[in-house]
């Protein structure tokens, strides 16, 4: 996620029927069909090898995470370390592989690695590497590969110049490649952020069921943090994208990959807990994945102690 000046087109929201949840979570894995419950997971500015984050979150949540997703560029190793502690942890690993290179703390080498020049093979060698590495380690990993690519702050973005096209032609080339290695414990993310005014249209961008295990999506309430944004319930900013993405994917279980909220316009608190019943309520999502960073705001869902009050409430609630 980065810094964007997201407004949402307001829409009607559709019910989801489905049978209600179970009072228990089962070890289901998130790519399977059937979720009993509505997981959770994290997303932390240490990452997987940041111990002191994922024992703070557990505590304030008053759960333990099931889902960890981390951030790798394009010249990172497959990051195995991070996986095996993510396992240690009782936890399922969400890699999220940004085809850039990182310079720094909010810099970024944008050109080093087109869509086009991964569609025309020119780095297969390191991608190679990462199949051999992720199907020698064995267990299931997801990896969400150039998300967010319907906005307008990626350069893998259609708005940043990468047609539809080629999109899709070097995310098929980068998941086929993996097959030919037999990375079969490697499963596939596909995750747009919520559909806003100007954002491209989701379906151009949607590689094929073939291509993708599990549809995700991006979306935070930016709140009155910025003259641009306003303070948005969870059920507009999700719903109308959670409706397209049940017709564009049928069958196919949903994750909300990225969610974080600000503190300035609104209850965060209020908003945590619509946020939970809205998701728990709706069958076809599997989980969601908080964003905890104290960033362009103060995502954390801990940012104060009402807002870690709600959000522990809201996952107890949830299996009642």
């Amino acid at each position: 996620m980065l810094f964007a000046a997201t407004i949402v087109m307001l829409m009607p929201v559709s019910a989801c029927a489905a049978p209600a949840r179970s009072t228990e979570c089962s070890d289901t894995r998130l790519h399977s069909l059937d979720h009993d419950c509505l997981r959770f997971g994290i997303s932390t500015p240490g990452g997987p090898a940041a111990l002191a984050e994922f024992e703070r979150v557990a505590e304030a949540a008053r759960q333990t995470p099931t889902l960890i997703l981390s951030f790798s560029d394009f010249t990172a190793p497959p990051p195995i370390e991070g996986l095996n502690a993510i396992m240690s942890f009782g936890a399922e690993p969400v890699v999220t592989w940004e085809p850039w290179r990182w310079l720094g703390e909010d810099e970024y080498d944008e050109a080093a690695f087109s869509m086009q020049s991964i569609a025309d093979g020119l780095h297969d060698d390191y991608l190679y590497s990462w199949a051999d590495q992720l199907a020698a380690w064995g267990r299931t990993v997801y990896l969400r590969f150039a998300h967010e690519a319907n906005g307008t702050w990626y350069p893998w973005s259609v708005a940043r110049g990468t047609s539809a096209e080629t999109y899709l032609e070097a995310w098929r080339h980068v998941h086929d490649l993996f097959a030919s290695k037999g990375a079969d414990n490697v499963k596939w993310i596909w995750a747009p952020n919520v559909s806003f005014h100007g954002s491209s249209p989701i379906a151009e961008l949607y590689p094929g069921d073939s291509y993708v295990d599990v549809v995700g999506v991006d979306g935070y309430n930016w709140g009155t943090t910025h003259s641009w944004s306003h303070w948005i319930d969870p059920a507009s900013l999700f719903g109308p994208t959670l409706d397209e993405l049940r017709a564009l994917a049928p069958g196919k279980p949903i994750v909300i990959t990225e969610v974080g909220s600000a503190d300035m316009g609104g209850s965060k608190p209020d908003w945590i807990r619509e946020l939970v019943t809205l998701l728990d309520e709706d069958t076809s999502v599997a989980a969601f994945i908080w964003f905890d960073y104290d960033k362009e705001a103060d995502w954390r869902f801990s940012s104060t102690p009402e807002s870690a009050a709600a959000f522990a409430s809201a996952l107890k609630e949830r299996l009642r």
